[in-house]
């Protein structure tokens, strides 16, 4: 919490922290939309309006209720925009290291308990949706705990959000995306958001996309249970997508074959997914926090997934931007010379879309029961399922380009580009479940040397004991998730969740080469010419 917030306060940059304010790259988020019909346009400038409502929500979940009073008590205007970045200020990229003066460090539940709660407290107590996903939990008068649905402690914000929705859905030429829009709308307002995900499976042809409300638990890392709101407006790229549409039908095969017992790989996923690729447009809330998402694999609710599987979403733009601008740069500094030519966006591109297909891979309930994985490893949950999507995604690429379904490039191309995805990753924090999983993975990895480091700092990797490396980390993995094994999850993030003291120095020398960490977006109505 902000220890004061008083109009006539100010909040400076604290000393040293100079060199973190340009550690985004901007970007503009422009996109091609003539081709769409005077409905449509004036569709995604509410779908527009409606994700700013999701910013000012999330800022609340993650700060507070005094969004604007911070902001215009920092008169720097480079830090200000980084406070903005960071939707507070604590550097998200820095393990939420706090950047201002006048502030306390960064609550592990951000504001989803109540200030003075111990997770002692939270385990000891019962009352009702207490690992709830989707209710803020506070105080009632008697000093006992109790959840409050999103639907009533955001009644006036999600009321409004739900009216531009269904406002959007009577300009929807797309019967499945209004039918969709309509149903978020009413969930907005119940809290009951699996109606509006089953109907989110089942569009197939809507040229608008829109993923919106209360959905990753990222944020809660104190236990992983409360998720987040955010939005995205995207645009499909119907040629792209029509290049996807093949992968998606191996994913039942590909359980089959996981390098894991049997056990682990009885819960099949639904065959009813699809994969398809989207220029991004805007980005709201949780999903604009820090680093920026380029793909995505929802639903996240395990019924659905079990019943229907997932969609995933390929943000092709929003990938060139960070290929471009940081992985290319990033390998001249840290891979070998001979291994540089197999850095490719075809392998980068493949690696995240395979990463969000993996998601749909391995177990979703604890063997032997109906607690769920995420239920069973609380705020490390994340961190290991985002682990187990890149892994497996690259596990799954091997398998593929071994059946000549993946037809571009060598097994090589994904490899290196894998290992300089990690370098990339790693650099988001411990804070991120993106990045504590690659530090997890890269600390594995050299335990069973799939890299090697030469005298000049460049890493070289080793295709065979790369291979052995995966196959051994997506067992560790998957059988932990099955088994619920809390401790050893525990046990794991302390030993290998760690950057040790060599990759810090080789870290430190891409910040010494201005490269930057991730990107930040210039977007909106007034971008989109609408």
């Amino acid at each position: 919490m902000i220890i004061a917030t008083d109009k006539d306060v100010a909040f400076s940059l604290i000393e040293g922290y100079e060199n973190r304010l340009n550690i985004y790259f901007p970007v503009t988020l422009s996109a091609d939309i003539d081709h769409l019909s005077d409905n449509q346009r004036q569709m995604l400038a509410i779908l527009i309006e409606a994700s700013v409502i999701m910013d000012d929500l999330f800022w609340r979940q993650a700060f507070g209720d005094n969004k604007d009073t911070f902001l215009a008590a920092i008169a720097d205007n480079k830090t200000q925009n980084f406070a903005n970045i960071n939707y507070g200020p604590w550097d998200r990229l820095d393990g939420d290291q706090v950047f201002l003066s006048n502030t306390d460090e960064k609550p592990l539940g951000a504001q989803f308990y109540p200030a003075d709660m111990t997770k002692t407290e939270f385990e000891a107590s019962n009352f009702a949706d207490k690992n709830g996903l989707y209710s803020m939990v506070r105080r009632d008068k008697m000093g006992q705990l109790i959840a409050i649905p999103y639907s009533t402690y955001f009644a006036e914000e999600l009321k409004e959000a739900s009216t531009l929705l269904t406002k959007a859905a009577t300009l929807a030429e797309d019967k499945s995306f209004a039918a969709y829009l309509k149903l978020r709308a009413e969930a907005l307002l119940t809290n009951n958001y699996q109606p509006s995900d089953y109907a989110w499976m089942d569009m197939k042809t809507n040229p608008i996309e829109l993923v919106y409300g209360p959905i990753e638990t990222y944020e809660d890392q104190l236990f992983g249970y409360r998720a987040a709101f955010e939005s995205y407006v995207l645009l499909k790229d119907l040629a792209w997508s029509e290049r996807l549409s093949k992968y998606a039908s191996f994913l039942p095969e590909l359980q089959q074959g996981l390098p894991v017992e049997e056990k682990y790989k009885a819960q099949m996923p639904g065959a009813n997914a699809d994969l398809n690729a989207y220029d991004v447009i805007y980005y709201a809330g949780h999903s604009n926090a820090g680093s920026k998402t380029i793909a995505i694999n929802l639903p996240n609710d395990e019924e659905v997934q079990l019943k229907k599987g997932t969609r995933r979403l390929q943000l092709k733009n929003a990938m060139r931007a960070k290929f471009d601008n940081i992985l290319v740069p990033i390998s001249k500094q840290l891979i070998v010379p001979e291994q540089r030519q197999h850095i490719t966006f075809s392998a980068f591109f493949a690696n995240t879309m395979f990463h969000e297909v993996a998601h749909g891979l391995g177990i979703k309930s604890v063997l032997g029961s109906e607690q769920t994985v995420r239920q069973a490893l609380k705020e490390h949950a994340s961190a290991l399922e985002e682990g187990k999507a890149d892994i497996l995604g690259l596990y799954m690429v091997q398998q593929l380009l071994a059946k000549g379904v993946i037809e571009e490039g060598m097994l090589e191309d994904y490899y290196v580009t894998f290992m300089a995805g990690i370098f990339r990753s790693v650099r988001f924090g411990a804070s991120s479940a993106h990045g504590k999983a690659n530090m997890i993975r890269f600390n594995f990895f050299q335990d069973h040397q799939a890299f090697s480091r030469n005298e000049d700092g460049l890493y070289q990797v080793d295709m065979q004991n790369m291979s052995k490396a995966i196959d051994a980390l997506s067992n560790k993995i998957l059988t932990l998730q099955g088994d619920g094994d809390y401790e050893g999850v525990t046990k794991l993030v302390a030993e290998k969740g760690v950057i040790k003291a060599l990759l810090q120095q080789d870290l430190d020398r891409l910040t010494a080469a201005d490269i930057p960490v991730d990107v930040n977006f210039k977007q909106g109505v007034k971008v989109l010419g609408l």
